[in-house]
């Protein structure tokens, strides 16, 4: 076994070599060229602001309100969805939108049907609707 994988690794050596321009034939030389950059920039949540979310998720989930979750990474936003059932609509939509921080806030809370419930430049102050539901479940 030990010499099939010598003799596949030799001829690898020599295939490349031959790539790279070694001893190709004809004397023209292969040219690498990296792989071309668009420039575009992901948006993502940070460590912080994911732990953030994510202990929200637990509590909401040890409540019975939430049992599902997704999240999206776009070149304009970054999105955090919960759901109470996997096949409906999201019940909560957290978004970060660096475009907007300079106006009225990066972060914003949408509910089920797409309405804007809150908006900020704070992701704690964005969370805190939730928070509040959060409370009223435990004194119930």
């Amino acid at each position: 076994m030990p010499g099939r994988y010598a003799r596949a690794v030799a001829a690898a050596d020599k295939v490349l070599s031959r790539v790279a321009g070694g001893d190709s034939p004809g004397g023209l030389g292969a040219t690498i060229v990296p792989f071309p950059r668009t420039g575009t920039v992901q948006i993502t949540f940070d460590r912080a602001e994911l732990m953030r979310i994510l202990d929200l998720y637990g509590r909401m989930v040890a409540a019975g309100q939430w049992r599902d979750y997704a999240i999206a990474f776009d070149r304009e936003a970054a999105h955090f969805s919960a759901y109470k059932r996997t096949a409906e609509r999201p019940t909560a939509r957290i978004e970060k939108r660096p475009a907007l921080r300079a106006r009225q806030g990066m972060w914003a809370l949408y509910g089920e049907a797409g309405q804007v419930l809150k908006r900020g430049h704070d992701l704690a102050g964005v969370l805190s609707p939730l928070e509040r539901k959060l409370l009223k479940l435990v004194a119930d």
